[in-house]
């Protein structure tokens, strides 16, 4: 992938800041709704999907709430809340039926390239954790988006799913666990690269790798001034756009407030890191084909929910622990450790301490995981495999995941967990920050920032082209049981997923 040389003054009509696959989703879509759009990318790294992007740096899988207990929480009067989880799915579907027109349209060469049908499972042990997974089950099944979960108590069933999990474990524990055939994993750094690849082959988009940006200025007339830095030579360039997109990742909280907009006042972040345990034993990663996710510790953050995990990692299977979560100052994998401080400001200070208080379980945690020795970690560890050991798995960097902090009325300022888009009101900037389940819900939220911050989003041209690259688009999946067997059936054979319960779903 080539460099592209910026001049020193250049006036694309978008500019999008980071290389990952928030930005190369937009590029695409914004590229196919209107070809003689000139869109510029800026990514301080030397290569795209060097960050949260990356497959070592994400969990990799297609969070369609299949098996994600976080996405379901327990409600004081017992019963199970659903409505986190159905959004998620829906949003799931839209961005496979996005990937299967790329590729029946040849902007992807072969979905085998990044996307892989793998089992999703949620397992619990314990009589109360049963209890709250056949409430779940009963509760997801309810909706047609989770048509063909399997429920079982049975450990001779369970063995058979995911042996690993099952072997050495106590005869008379309670265990309990659901699966999904239709789970995937899904390699974001692969998709990413590939929507880039083909927007460089188009007129009017230039990347530029290994590029800073430092400043923007809301001009005049409503435009913006972005200065650049090539990082290699030092050389400072000036850059004017019409619309600009924040998309990176744990960069983004400081960019948005250079740009000074009044929306993006009192945001703050909050950086955490992770680790996971890699099998480094074929033999093992062979008997595992899941990706088995369990119940987060209490006061821990959602992204820290535990899985073993099977990933397919350039078109190699893997075996994944983790993560283990910990902190750093850092907002990015690759950033400095003065990013946390640089990014506390008069406007936000207020939120970020209300939030620190609110939050003093989590921090105890992460200070707990900071301190972690390998010994500890492995018996995290055989919590899911009851039969690892320690000289089979090696300690790898995850990713860098900056939580989102914002104003409350009644708080003062609260964590969260999932993404936040904040938009200019002229809809001329749009930012996003946070964290999962962000990648794979993507084409949604890039589709709420085009209507937000597009007029052309409303026209019939606009409108005809959404229909094209997205079947349902103006319809809801979760809504329409029809709609999204159909739908869901036919991103299954363009994607070259599973087909099982499918037939009888479309023809129920």
């Amino acid at each position: 992938m080539n460099t592209k040389k910026s001049s020193k003054t250049s006036s694309p009509d978008v500019v999008l800041i980071g290389a990952g696959i928030m930005s190369a989703t937009l590029g695409v879509l914004l590229k196919k709704l209107n070809p003689s759009i000139t869109i510029s990318v800026f990514e301080r790294l030397d290569r795209v999907t060097a960050e949260s992007s990356d497959p070592w740096n994400n969990a990799g899988t297609g969070h369609s709430a299949f098996c994600e207990l976080n996405y379901t929480p327990q409600l004081a009067d017992g019963s199970i809340e659903t409505k986190k989880a159905v959004k998620i799915a829906e949003s799931f579907e839209v961005s496979k039926e996005f990937w299967a027109y790329l590729v029946e349209n040849e902007v992807i060469d072969s979905p085998d390239s990044f996307i892989h049908n793998i089992p999703h499972l949620s397992f619990v042990w314990g009589e109360e954790n049963v209890e709250y997974l056949r409430k779940r089950y009963k509760a997801l099944t309810s909706h047609h988006l989770f048509h063909g979960m399997e429920y079982t108590e049975d450990k001779e069933t369970i063995e058979n799913w995911i042996p690993l999990v099952m072997n050495g474990r106590q005869a008379d524990e309670k265990v309990a666990a659901t699966r999904m055939e239709l789970g995937t994993d899904v390699n974001f750094g692969a998709l990413t690269k590939a929507m880039f690849d083909y927007l460089e082959k188009q007129d009017g988009v230039n990347l530029y790798l290994n590029y800073e940006v430092d400043d923007l200025t809301r001009q005049k007339d409503n435009s913006w001034l972005i200065e650049v830095k090539d990082r290699a030579t030092r050389k400072e360039s000036k850059i004017t756009a019409k619309f600009v997109f924040i998309g990176a990742g744990g960069g983004s909280l400081p960019l948005l407030e250079k740009s000074n907009i009044p929306e993006g006042k009192g945001f703050g972040g909050f950086p955490v890191s992770g680790q996971w345990l890699v099998c480094n034993k074929p033999e093992i990663i062979e008997k595992h084909q899941a990706k088995v996710y369990g119940k987060a510790s209490v006061g821990s953050p959602p992204m820290s929910v535990p899985h073993l995990d099977t990933r397919m990692i350039d078109g190699k299977k893997a075996l994944l622990f983790g993560p283990y979560a910990g902190f750093s100052t850092k907002f990015l994998k690759n950033g400095s450790y003065l990013d946390l401080p640089l990014s506390i400001k008069l406007n936000n200070i207020k939120p970020m301490l209300a939030a620190g208080l609110h939050n003093i379980p989590l921090t105890k945690y992460l200070i707990d995981q900071v301190r972690q020795s390998p010994q500890d970690r492995l018996e995290a560890l055989k919590d899911y495999f009851p039969e690892a050991q320690l000289e089979d798995w090696d300690l790898e960097t995850a990713g860098q995941r900056v939580q989102v902090i914002k104003k409350d009325k009644k708080a003062g300022g609260v964590l969260e967990f999932g993404t936040e888009m904040v938009t200019a009101a002229d809809g001329s900037l749009a930012a996003l920050l946070g964290a999962s389940p962000g990648a794979s819900t993507a084409v949604s939220i890039m589709l709420e920032l085009i209507h937000k911050c597009f007029a052309e989003a409303k026209t019939s041209e606009w409108q005809r082209e959404f229909k094209k690259m997205i079947p349902s688009f103006g319809k809801s999946l979760s809504k329409e049981k029809d709609l999204a067997a159909k739908t869901r059936a036919w991103t299954t054979e363009v994607l070259h997923l599973s087909a099982s319960h499918l037939e009888e779903e479309v023809t129920a």
